[in-house]
């Protein structure tokens, strides 16, 4: 099964405080609903302080696992370590700083160098695109680069929906992705996102955001289903400090 990475700035999103510098071309209505998301999330002050976060990111068809990686990301300082097992069954860690060519790779215990690592670094980079995004991308809506728009309100199984629509300029791996979140105007909270991927036709593909937690104050989703698939984002930790070997050494 392909994980797509999905669009975002690779080295603010690094950035404990990113500024707020969604498009001009942005609705006002779409950003004031994005504002009410952040509030409802725990706020842009604790999100801004957080120094970082472990999770894991996986993906079940009919609850067979396809995937898992486990994550360690510093916001404050842009350094990440992702590890696990590539479909071949080699196990992989990388530790590398977001934004940089900095970094360093193992293959089954074997560090990497050269050609190959930059090539794996590169990897480590799109893994993190890709699995921040499944997890944090209610947290990014106003970051540089996006263009929020609204596209109403839409009535579903009792529940009301204020419908946004995300587009990027310029930024990310894939600036040609679209997405469609539906924010349910009594929580203030995502459900559901719709996606139509650079390259790819319509009709777009609607996952869920569900099984939401709180962690040091703030809310993280842990499942994202269609039908019978799951992308899982869970095992979630915020992190006060890190140790220092933790972004050393396997």
């Amino acid at each position: 099964m392909k994980i797509t990475p999905l669009p975002v700035v690779a080295l603010l999103l690094a950035l404990p405080c990113a500024p707020r510098a969604e498009t001009k071309a942005s609705d006002p209505k779409a950003v004031a609903v994005a504002d009410q998301v952040m509030k409802a999330l725990g706020g842009k002050k604790r999100w801004d302080g957080l120094v970082g976060l472990r999770w894991t990111f996986g993906a079940t068809v009919s609850d067979t696992v396809r995937s898992s990686r486990r994550h360690a990301w510093n916001k404050h300082t842009g350094w990440h370590r992702v590890e696990g097992k590539t479909r071949a069954g080699q196990s992989f860690c990388f530790i590398h700083q977001v934004g940089t060519e900095r970094g360093m790779a193992w293959m089954d215990g074997v560090a990497i160098e050269g050609d190959s690592l930059q090539k794996l670094l590169k990897r480590a980079n799109s893994l993190w695109i890709n699995d921040t995004y499944w997890m944090l991308m209610p947290y990014k809506h106003l970051d540089p680069g996006v263009t929020l728009g609204y596209e109403g309100e839409m009535r579903e199984g009792g529940a009301l929906y204020d419908k946004l629509a995300l587009s990027f300029e310029k930024v990310g791996e894939t600036p040609g992705d679209r997405y469609w979140v539906y924010v349910n105007r009594e929580g203030h909270r995502v459900e559901r996102w719709e996606m139509v991927l650079q390259g790819d036709q319509p009709p777009a593909r609607a996952y869920s955001w569900e099984g939401w937690e709180q962690h040091g104050g703030l809310w993280f989703p842990t499942a994202h289903r269609q039908e019978k698939i799951n992308m899982l984002t869970n095992a979630v930790e915020t992190v006060k400090e890190f140790g220092p070997a933790e972004f050393a050494a396997p």
